[in-house]
């Protein structure tokens, strides 16, 4: 073989080498950092663009898509210790033609923490209804949605803002008041003492925790590398501490039935979507918001836990748009006639 041939072979070979042998490398010594850049990757791919807006001293970091136009906006909250990438799986299979904005938040990843804060669900409700008036989303009616904590969020927001929204799809949302717990909240309320606030089964501090919060958060058992597991666990250490405050705030007396509280007041069109499978909120959940709120829909997945976003993140898609369409073409007959 010719000695110049040779030698372009080992400079594409050496050329190649670098960037894998650096990946490997981050894989094993820097997983968090791999983490990063893969939801840095997967906004770009999928056209979602960060952006920050200010109350006053207060900062909120979001990332959108689209621009308002006749269709309803949508505002997506996350979860307790999530972030607004936690969206990406169901932003890809939303339509391209919507206008999509995913918000931090309080104190969560890009949003202002503070010791002052008020992380109450009341406290959270007022900080988005700010994050909404600044962006001037609620110009006119839009579609919130939120899972979890978030869900918990968006439903006392729907029956303190009603004028803010059109409808409402909650996913799995906390705040309601069940006739017997559950497995998960029976293990929560034996942490009686002050030291048990570390073993809170949803703020893991090692691998074999994060696996073990995985697996009650999800019905379809995920094989996570070791590595990934780290890399998770790593990412979430440095916000521990706020999270097991946050954590003993939502479920306070103040704030626990918040959503239960408040859901006769909600009067726009609702989407309920609930895994059957739940073992951290209970799925009789869904039938209770049912019978409190008018012109609901309910929507239940089978083989499905609590992480419904990732779980079934083309179902949840699918979901909200087909429910958006029938709403908005509901209204516009109605304008009709």
């Amino acid at each position: 073989m010719d000695l110049d041939v040779v030698n372009m072979f080992v400079i594409a070979g050496g050329t190649l080498a670098i960037p894998i042998l650096a990946f490997v490398a981050s894989f094993l010594l820097w997983p968090s950092a791999l983490i990063r850049i893969y939801y840095w990757y997967w906004r770009r791919t999928l056209g979602m663009q960060v952006r920050y807006v200010y109350h006053e001293d207060y900062q909120f970091c979001y990332s959108f898509r689209g621009r308002p136009g006749h269709k309803p906006s949508i505002l997506m909250l996350h979860g307790f210790s999530a972030h607004k990438d936690m969206w990406l799986s169901v932003v890809k299979f939303l339509p391209k033609n919507l206008h999509l904005v995913c918000v931090d938040m309080p104190g969560h990843e890009g949003t202002t923490r503070s010791s002052l804060d008020d992380l109450s669900i009341d406290g959270q409700v007022k900080r988005i209804h700010q994050f909404v008036e600044c962006l001037k989303l609620n110009k006119k009616p839009f579609h919130l949605v939120g899972t979890s904590m978030g869900g918990h969020v968006a439903g006392v927001y729907a029956a303190y803002y009603p004028s803010d929204i059109c409808s409402l799809s909650l996913v799995c949302p906390a705040g309601l008041q069940y006739s017997t717990d559950n497995q998960f909240v029976q293990r929560l309320k034996e942490l009686q003492e002050p030291e048990d606030v570390q073993k809170i089964p949803l703020i893991p501090s090692t691998p074999e925790e994060m696996s073990e919060m995985l697996q009650l958060c999800s019905y379809v058992r995920f094989k996570v590398p070791q590595q990934i597991l780290q890399g998770l666990v790593d990412v979430r250490i440095p916000h521990n501490n706020f999270y097991r405050k946050l954590f003993l705030e939502i479920v306070s007396e103040k704030s626990r039935y918040c959503l239960h509280q408040n859901m006769d007041k909600i009067k726009v069109p609702t989407l309920i979507i609930w895994g059957k499978q739940d073992q951290v909120l209970d799925v009789s959940g869904a039938d209770i918001l049912a019978k409190s709120i008018n012109n609901c829909q309910v929507e239940l997945l089978e083989n499905c836990g609590h992480s419904v976003v990732m779980e079934r993140p083309r179902k949840t898609a699918k979901l909200i748009t087909d429910f958006l369409a029938f709403v908005h073409n509901t209204d516009n007959n109605k304008k009709l006639d």
